[in-house]
């Protein structure tokens, strides 16, 4: 199947203003592509990319004062295969697990696991290890918090999520982080696209997505304590510890967020 997709997001600056913005595909979505990814400018603004400590596609700007529009629309090919559901994927012993995968057992800025790490073992401390304990987490996440647009809040952590029990997509991947994490099961925030395929539309705007990746038997799996069921088309832009570093687009400098669009449908 092919999906298109892309955004249209327009930022008022008083003066001008760095920029950091991450809203390319994640390299590894790349080979995927069937039209070009461009991301234009309006005004036109000189552009560095890099690649951050993570493998994404970092872009720097600067952007002029008064109104800058970033926009992209291109086209993705995808399997159409729902997220694997591998109920006897394993969990490895913390000694065996590669250098490169402990960074996400540790604590991050809104991942506190500091303060769940007993919350965690008992709830979690008699469940069967691996595949079985990570959906045990989201479903936990899954009832515990509230989907509400209107209460997103980007300074909310894990445990302010857990307590509040409201928030938006981004609030219940991080506690399912956290929680896996104080179980020694490594896992990674991602962001990217996720539009209504194979599932009824929902009302709320389309916006980018948040979910995780688990760390079991050897691979990294899909999981989304939001929709707590496999999805179709979600297409990674951005992987990190949590949303700070996959923040789509960071200024230093005030702006104001005149407007934001974004879209993701099967090309029928």
């Amino acid at each position: 199947m092919q999906i298109r997709t892309g955004f249209d997001i327009t930022f008022e600056s008083v003066q001008s203003t760095p920029m950091i913005l991450m809203l390319n595909l994640h390299p590894s979505r790349v080979p995927d592509l069937v039209t070009p990814e461009t991301v234009t400018f309006d005004p036109p603004v000189p552009v560095h990319r890099y690649a951050d400590g993570f493998g994404n596609v970092c872009t720097r700007i600067v952007a002029p004062a008064g109104r800058l529009t970033i926009a992209a629309d291109f086209i993705v090919a995808d399997s159409g295969l729902p997220d694997p559901v591998v109920p006897t994927a394993s969990q490895a012993e913390v000694r065996h697990l590669p250098d490169d995968a402990l960074v996400f057992l540790m604590g991050s800025r809104y991942c506190d696991t500091d303060k769940l790490s007993s919350t965690a073992w008992e709830l979690f401390g008699q469940t069967p290890p691996g595949w079985p304990r990570v959906q045990a987490i989201v479903d936990y996440v899954h009832d515990r918090i509230r989907f509400d647009y209107m209460r997103a809040d980007a300074t909310r952590t894990a445990f302010d999520g857990y307590t509040q029990q409201v928030g938006v997509c981004r609030d219940f991947a991080h506690l399912a982080i956290a929680l896996c994490r104080c179980m020694n099961i490594p896992a990674r925030y991602c962001t990217g696209y996720l539009g209504d395929i194979g599932v009824p539309p929902v009302p709320d705007p389309m916006d980018f997505s948040a979910w995780f990746e688990a760390y079991l038997d050897g691979r990294w799996y899909t999981f989304d304590a939001r929709h707590n069921r496999p999805r179709i088309g979600r297409i990674v832009m951005a992987r990190g510890r949590d949303a700070t570093d996959c923040a789509l687009t960071t200024n230093f400098g005030f702006q104001q967020l005149v407007n934001f669009g974004v879209h993701t449908a099967e090309v029928a």
